[in-house]
């Protein structure tokens, strides 16, 4: 299918362009300009976009799961559909392969489907009933009834490394859509042809579903971010990107009259932790394995493994030796946007001006491409209190660090930043000597792997893609997987409620079907 591209905003079901500051799609290889200008939102259009989805609120949270269900169902159609047109374009806009946007396409329609399930799965709803209690003493227990709802509209900021999969159709509108709450989408500058075919998409869905106009918005620029968030009408915020930006919203969100939650992933190094039987076994399979996870994708995952630990040992030597073999194997490659290529260079650099730190594997590449570097550390960067080695470095980078015994490794593990993920790459026998460092690893990660690399994020109901600050501002919830629906969700208590004003899932009949908490027990039947 091909579509037209305006470079028009999205507001309440319409395309608008008053603003006169233009933005333009640079291709990421050769950094040719798209010849269509996107227009960045007015203060006025911004306000506008907010004020769309604020009035399709009440009526869209109210319609019923099997309705919403169908609109993440035609979403996940109208994605399906795009043609090679599209993968081109998302191609040329970010220096993708063919078969990763293919992927990422089918992962993008993959969580939809996932979302429309769980409405019709109805657990979403947390329905809980504890019946009045008149006779209790000393006094009457009134009829309580809980429920969730969505928690308003959700600003959305599309991510740079995900142009799908965590971007206009990604997991927070697809998570905040699911909760009842419309979106207003902030389009990422390094991909605003991709944005602008997936909105088409999404609009022509809502037709197809005839949700209220204004469930879904979408507005374009660079300076837009900070009127979005402080807006009144919105009442959380969705983001994926550095820690700097996502720090700044949080501290806007906070400002606010009212303050509001904010849902930001931010940086993580994800650790990988080599234990010896592993290492004495696999040494040289993990290396070669590790230096394909570290440059897959160019090394632009949040889940990149960052740094590599292990114990001195004449095994761990040999391992770092074929590391930087593997490592030096690796190709340069393009990067997504000039600007990410620029923080990759600031990141290598400012890890070259550390004191203690040896680099292995480096070198330049042309244009926009990055090549791969490899880093050693002294142990004692490991322990800085600034933490240099937990800064991230956004592309094909790592950093191996030799510790003198396990007791410095648990020390590490004890003082070590909250992270996306921690591996072990460890055999069974490995395992009852380190409960302890997988206790300490429990309090800082959202993900733990044993063996396997965290470079790939599966969407499903029991993944978890979030973790302690600052790999997360709030480490409660998930922004992939089916939980990722309660960020968005708040609880509601209706007492003493007559049964036909109470929400489906909360009447004596349970015409739902769901399984609800009745008086201390889960249950299907009705009341």
């Amino acid at each position: 299918m091909t579509t037209s591209i305006l470079g028009h905003n999205y507001i309440g079901g319409q395309r608008s362009a008053r603003g006169a500051i233009t933005l333009h799609s640079l291709a990421a290889a050769s950094g040719e300009a798209y010849p269509v200008a996107f227009y960045e939102a007015t203060d006025a259009e911004v306000d506008a976009a907010v004020a769309a989805a604020a009035a399709a609120y009440p009526r869209y949270r109210k319609l019923p799961a099997e309705k919403r269900a169908a609109f993440l169902d035609a979403i996940a159609e109208e994605l399906d559909a795009l043609g090679e047109d599209f993968v081109a374009e998302v191609a040329r806009e970010t220096a993708l392969p063919s078969a990763r946007i293919l992927g990422e396409r089918t992962r993008t329609s993959n969580q939809m489907r996932l979302f429309a399930k769980v409405l019709r799965r109805g657990d979403f709803h947390g329905a809980r009933i504890d019946h009045a209690l008149p006779d209790r003493q000393p006094l009457a227990r009134p009829d309580l009834r809980q429920v969730k709802m969505g928690i308003g509209p959700v600003a959305v900021f599309g991510a740079s490394n995900f142009p799908l999969a965590f971007s206009v159709a990604g997991g927070d509108t697809a998570a905040a859509l699911a909760a009842g709450c419309p979106v207003v989408v902030k389009a990422h500058t390094g991909h605003m042809v991709t944005s602008e075919r997936v909105a088409d998409a999404i609009e022509r869905a809502a037709t197809r579903s005839g949700v209220p106009a204004g469930v879904f918005n979408m507005i374009y620029g660079v300076d837009v971010g900070a009127r979005l968030v402080k807006a009144s009408g919105i009442q959380a915020v969705g983001f994926t990107g550095s820690l700097k930006g996502g720090r700044a919203l949080c501290d806007m969100a906070a400002a606010r009259p009212q303050p509001i939650p904010v849902f930001a992933e931010m940086s993580s190094i994800n650790p990988i932790i080599l234990l010896p039987l592993a290492l004495h076994k696999r040494g040289n399979a993990i290396a070669n394995e590790l230096a394909a996870s570290v440059a897959m994708g160019c090394g632009q995952l949040c889940t990149n493994p960052g740094l590599v630990i292990g114990v001195r040992s004449p095994d761990f030597s040999e391992f770092v030796g074929q590391l930087k073999k593997a490592m030096a194997a690796q190709a340069p490659q393009t990067m997504l946007t000039a600007a990410t290529h620029a923080n990759y260079a600031a990141g290598i650099k400012r890890l070259t001006q550390l004191p203690g730190i040896e680099m292995l594997v480096g070198g330049d590449a042309s244009g926009n491409q990055a090549a791969p570097h490899l880093f050693k550390a002294d142990a004692a960067l490991l322990f800085n209190p600034a933490a240099p080695l937990e800064e991230e470095v956004f592309g094909p980078a790592t950093v191996v660090v030799e510790l003198a015994d396990r007791e410095q490794l648990l020390d590490f593990a004890a003082r070590m930043h909250g992270q996306l993920t921690a591996t072990l790459q460890a055999e069974r026998d490995d395992l009852p000597a380190y409960q302890d460092l997988i206790e300490c690893l429990e309090e800082k990660a959202g993900r733990l792997l044993i063996n396997g690399y965290p470079t790939g994020v599966e969407v499903c109901d029991a993944m978890v893609h979030g973790g302690p600050y600052p790999a997360t501002s709030d480490a409660r919830g998930t922004s992939v997987g089916s939980l990722a629906i309660e960020r968005f969700l708040r609880p509601v208590c209706y007492q003493n409620y007559p049964d036909e004003l109470l929400p489906p899932a909360l009447q004596e009949a349970n015409p739902l079907g769901l399984l609800r908490l009745i008086d201390g027990t889960m249950t299907r039947t009705a009341c």
